[in-house]
């Protein structure tokens, strides 16, 4: 029979799922980890089929065949009614008495916190933004990509870079290094021939995202339109925060805004400082942290708040992951 007070901790990501059986004392009892989660191009079954190998692993590490509460953050869970689709789906597998699922933002939100009160922006591949208090009031985006009004993440600053470095090869735009580096970076001599390579198959699409490192390395060198991209992303990650926080009656009072996600993780100079100095003029109360703790701890955190656990509990389940680890490092400390 399962433990009471058990909870399944589901952290799904495009790449990526970490997955772990949590008890009531706040002792992580079992983790595993499996591939991507990504509903929107295997479908919801396939994808829930994938999610179940590790999960399962879990759980028969565990010696528990279900828990009390089943706390999920997945990535494509954008709208409320996926979450709703996705519960029901999670349901279905009866991992749990009682399922919560939410987008992964939360995830990394909940992990930067005391407790379920700020704001976190995640650039990754894509960008996101999600926003809680504590009575359960949130605030977040459709994070759909260009048809939900978003700019930013990794692909995107990947294909702004191309689209500016085309058109100063070809005469349309104003000069850039990334004209240069960009086809640099895979050993060939023109933007020319990088268009072909991408166009005929020859680079595989998904090696776009190793563009985004060499925008960033391009605009530390001085480029002007590579620095342009980079400051657009620090107003967008601003806006995204100040937004949620607004929402959420939080910019009159002191609230963190966790940053998490790869691009926002690589300590770049000129992205923090644009960050932090648009923040302090923006929302002056509000306090940028870099969340390196594994967005997992948060799913997990998130169940225990579910089933009201004590305060030791939750300190113990952040322990555990964060061996190793600065949960929240300030802004400032890395920018220094």
């Amino acid at each position: 029979m399962g433990l009471t007070g058990t909870v399944l901790a589901v952290d799904a990501g495009n790449s990526k799922t970490d997955v772990a059986v949590v008890g009531a004392t706040g002792e992580v009892l079992a983790t595993a980890r499996g591939g991507g989660f990504r509903p929107p191009v295997v479908g919801v079954e396939r994808a829930l089929e994938a999610l179940a190998e590790p999960v399962e692993r879990a759980l028969a590490a565990a010696g528990v065949p279900y828990v009390s509460h089943v706390s999920a953050c997945l990535a494509n869970a954008d709208l409320p009614v996926e979450e709703e689709r996705l519960a029901a789906a999670v349901t279905a597998r009866a991992w749990g008495a009682s399922v919560a699922v939410r987008n992964d933002t939360f995830a990394v939100l909940r992990a930067g916190v005391a407790e379920p009160r700020g704001v976190a922006v995640v650039c990754g591949a894509g960008i996101n933004c999600a926003g809680m208090r504590p009575d359960g009031r949130t605030a977040r985006f459709p994070a759909l990509g260009r048809l939900s009004g978003d700019w930013g993440g990794g692909w995107g600053l990947a294909e702004e870079a191309l689209w500016h470095a085309a058109r100063a090869e070809d005469g349309r735009g104003g000069p850039t290094e990334l004209s240069r580096s960009l086809p640099a970076h895979f050993g060939l001599p023109s933007m020319e021939a990088l268009i072909e390579s991408f166009h005929l198959g020859r680079l595989a699409p998904a090696r776009r995202h190793e563009l985004t490192p060499v925008l960033f390395a391009t605009a530390a060198g001085g480029d002007t339109v590579a620095r342009s991209l980079v400051d657009r992303l620090a107003e967008e990650v601003t806006l995204l925060a100040t937004i949620a926080l607004t929402r959420l009656d939080l910019l009159t009072e002191p609230a963190p805004v966790l940053l998490g996600g790869s691009v926002l993780a690589a300590g770049h100079p000129q992205l923090d400082q644009g960050i932090r100095t648009r923040l302090t003029a923006r929302a002056p109360l509000a306090e940028a942290q870099l969340v390196t703790a594994p967005p997992v701890l948060g799913a997990a955190l998130l169940g225990l708040d579910h089933l009201d656990a004590p305060p030791g509990a939750l300190e113990r389940a952040r322990e555990h992951w964060e061996a190793g680890y600065r949960s929240s490092a300030p802004l400032t400390d890395r920018s220094r």
